[in-house]
């Protein structure tokens, strides 16, 4: 399922992965649409224990957004950080701030 994911990207996750591969946001090395616990998520970066999940129009209906909210409190949980963006604010300097900040706080507490 994840490798189909990764041959059917949408534009911003293209967009993103052209940032965020081979380092290129504050030295980061990301995978993607890679499995953690069942869930596929957009990117990931093990040494620090972040993910990031775009958020398009699809994310907006209240049943949607009660799945990414457990979803993220369960990866939390599991002593992830969770960085969700939209779609339409992926840009190289958003990417960094928003990763900045999430590397600022301790990671969650593995509680799993």
């Amino acid at each position: 399922m994840a490798r189909q994911l990764r041959r059917a990207t949408t534009p911003a996750e293209r967009h993103a992965w052209s940032l965020l591969r081979n380092r290129g946001v504050l030295g980061l090395k990301f995978r993607r649409q890679h499995v953690l616990h069942g869930f596929i998520v957009d990117f990931y970066c093990a040494g620090e224990r972040l993910i990031v999940e775009l958020e398009g129009d699809a994310h907006d209906g209240s049943d949607r957004q009660a799945y990414d909210a457990a979803r993220a409190a369960f990866l939390k949980a599991a002593g992830y950080r969770v960085v969700r963006i939209r779609n339409r604010d992926v840009a190289r300097e958003r990417l960094a701030a928003l990763l900045r900040e999430a590397l600022r706080r301790p990671p969650p507490v593995d509680c799993l």
